[in-house]
């Protein structure tokens, strides 16, 4: 086997092994509410999730094909570059993972891409149209996913609540909570596993020296089949961050933040743009507080979770330039 293939071998399996660290790490998004709210026991919550996740990332490749096409010029698209970025993710994930911080995998690859580009062709390598495209779903995203769930639980109470004793909301709510779980898992897979199929398709057009206009069918599934894994194993520190060191959550409140979260994660996936699943249900948890009373969030811990949302992006893009540079450097 030639040494390029094998290069690309190993790049393929340590995308998939990226995916699987994106399920664990990310299992959070998509059950920590229903497990607070003990909706869902842990293991019904994972199952339910790891099925979810792999149905979603079946639906689309429009986000796939922003991270294979629209981040990194084909020009300077080579497998150093695409492991150096893979390197440099997995690093950041397994550190935020270790400290219990629910950072975003999607950003954290999308950047280490971006530094990794710069490091092979600087800036010139770079394409703005793909990088703006992922900032603006930074920017949008967590904002939407804290004010969204504001407005649905204003508009739920004017319309049902209200008229509602608290045992009906809370037995009504269980039940839809466990919709709007599966629904978030679906929207988590759909968005995140894309960007590893485009990564996957990345490398494929670096060895191939040509661009892929369509992600090849077995990059799909592979990838589909890997977070779906990842997702099993679960992320119980993450899991803990979320779903009871923010807020205290009812059924209500998990079904609001969830359905708020999946809606603007799959719109973003219909659009191409990769946002953060963790970013967006991380706010729609506070949105959901801030509805209970401004002190019913405990921001102190809110804080520490921005604070890993605003070091990833400069942290990933160092890391993806500091890893090719020490790549070229051992190759000689």
């Amino acid at each position: 086997m030639e040494p390029a293939l094998i290069g690309l071998v190993a790049i393929i399996a340590l995308a998939l092994a990226f995916d699987f660290i994106n399920g664990f790490h990310d299992t959070a998004n998509a059950i920590a509410t229903s497990v607070a709210t003990k909706v869902l026991t842990p293991a019904q919550a994972i199952g339910m999730a790891a099925v979810m996740n792999v149905v979603g990332a079946l639906t689309g490749t429009a986000v796939a094909k922003t991270v294979s096409k629209d981040i990194v010029s084909q020009d300077f698209a080579t497998l150093e570059l695409t492991a150096a970025a893979l390197i440099s993710a997995i690093i950041w994930n397994l550190f935020t993972w270790w400290r219990g911080l629910p950072s975003s995998s999607s950003h954290a690859l999308i950047f280490s891409l971006v530094g990794a580009g710069v490091a092979a062709g600087g800036w010139g390598a770079i394409i703005p149209k793909g990088v703006n495209k992922t900032l603006t779903g930074l920017l949008t995203s967590p904002v939407l996913g804290f004010l969204v769930p504001i407005l649905l639980m204003f508009l739920l109470s004017w319309l049902v609540l209200r008229l509602m004793r608290p045992r009906t909301v809370t037995r009504t709510f269980r039940w839809a909570q466990i919709a709007s779980a599966a629904f978030m898992a679906f929207s988590h897979g759909g968005n995140d596993a894309q960007k590893t199929m485009g990564i996957m398709t990345f490398a494929l057009s670096a060895y191939f020296g040509t661009q892929f206009d369509t992600v090849p069918l077995w990059v799909i599934l592979s990838a589909a089949t890997a977070m779906g894994l990842g997702t099993s194993v679960g992320g119980w520190r993450i899991i803990k961050t979320m779903g009871f060191k923010v807020v205290d959550l009812k059924p209500v409140d998990g079904f609001v933040a969830e359905t708020s979260a999946a809606l603007i994660i799959e719109t973003a996936s219909r659009l191409g743009i990769p946002v953060s699943t963790t970013h967006t249900i991380s706010t729609s948890i506070m949105g959901v507080g801030t509805t209970k009373g401004f002190k019913k969030v405990k921001w102190q811990v809110a804080g520490k979770i921005v604070t890993a949302w605003i070091l990833t992006v400069p942290t990933c893009i160092a890391l993806g330039w500091a890893v090719h540079k020490l790549m070229l450097l051992i190759s000689g």
